[in-house]
């Protein structure tokens, strides 16, 4: 078996995920009672209504803790991977797993990428739209007919692009979109105009935050979003990072990059099952675990490690 972790990314986020966890395993609860920035993230994950959790600067850095508290039971219980890789701030759980920083440096990483992300949405007026075509192509031309303001900024799976923006470019690439012959289009609850140059600022305040720490070495591959693979020779966990923030996240080609290294089964850590979802629709030959709660959990060890 080869195996790859899949970390959620925003959107993923449930009321009281991660009680579960905190309840029966006392080796996890120092994660979900540390205070990144002053986050009570306990409260947050297990007692805040979905809309508060659903803050930028209140999601990235609860999803985390949720990553972090299930990597570290599942190499407890000696499930380890030979590659990761995350959905936007999925990807910071990724490189904790694969040793870059540890569970603190994560959290107080998407505590500082949430809060920058927010300040970069404020005073725009933005949109996301899933659209849902299987040429991606017709998605592109619709975007760079439009007039400025929109841009792809996930290519989630086949048949499946996110674009984003001010919100009157969004609808008006998205009214081109369906012309053209895309199937549908879904609107989508975010808190900004993620993955597009809106974020800029954002991209600034990352590097210079990532200045102030060391990373280590990566245990084994993760596959970036920026490029869809592995780190470039002369390549920057920092480089890819900042750039992710502002860049279209390309997690087909992550996933497409994963299926041809030997990948034949993922984990997806993080509430829901939404990556489990885009693996089948790409690379279906892979099979899929997700893990949101403790039964899932003792499910995916009883599996693997047959305990």
């Amino acid at each position: 078996m080869s195996l790859a972790f899949l970390y959620a990314g925003q959107g993923s986020q449930r009321a009281g995920m991660g009680r579960d966890f905190f309840g029966e395993y006392p080796e996890v609860r120092d994660i979900f009672g540390y205070a990144p920035g002053g986050l009570d993230l306990g409260t947050l994950c297990f007692d805040a209504d979905l809309a508060e959790l659903s803050r930028t600067e209140h999601t990235q850095p609860a999803m985390g803790a949720f990553a972090a508290a299930v990597t570290r039971l599942l190499y407890g219980a000696g499930i380890t991977p030979q590659y990761a890789a995350g959905l936007s701030l999925g990807e910071y759980g990724a490189l904790h797993a694969a040793g870059v920083f540890g569970a603190e440096t994560l959290l107080d990483l998407l505590a500082f990428r949430g809060r920058a992300m927010a300040d970069a949405s404020r005073g725009v007026d933005f949109g996301m739209s899933a659209v849902i075509c299987d040429d991606a192509s017709v998605t592109e031309r619709a975007v760079a007919e439009t007039a400025g303001g929109v841009w792809c900024c996930n290519y989630n799976c086949p048949g499946q692009i996110v674009i984003g923006g001010e919100s009157a470019a969004v609808a008006e690439a998205t009214k081109l979109a369906l012309e053209y012959g895309a199937r549908r289009a879904l609107p989508l609850n975010v808190g900004g105009p993620f993955h597009t140059p809106f974020m800029n600022p954002a991209a600034v305040a990352l590097s210079d935050f990532f200045a102030k720490l060391d990373f280590a070495e990566m245990k084994f591959p993760v596959v970036f979003n920026v490029t869809g693979g592995v780190l470039a020779p002369g390549g920057t966990v920092r480089g890819n990072l900042t750039e992710q923030v502002r860049s279209p996240v390309r997690f087909e080609t992550c996933l497409r990059t994963l299926a041809a290294s030997g990948v034949d089964t993922v984990i997806e850590i993080g509430p829901g099952k939404t990556l489990s979802g885009f693996v089948r629709k790409t690379a279906p030959e892979i099979k899929t675990y997700a893990i949101d709660g403790t039964e899932d959990f003792r499910a995916v060890v009883r599996d693997l490690k047959g305990g």
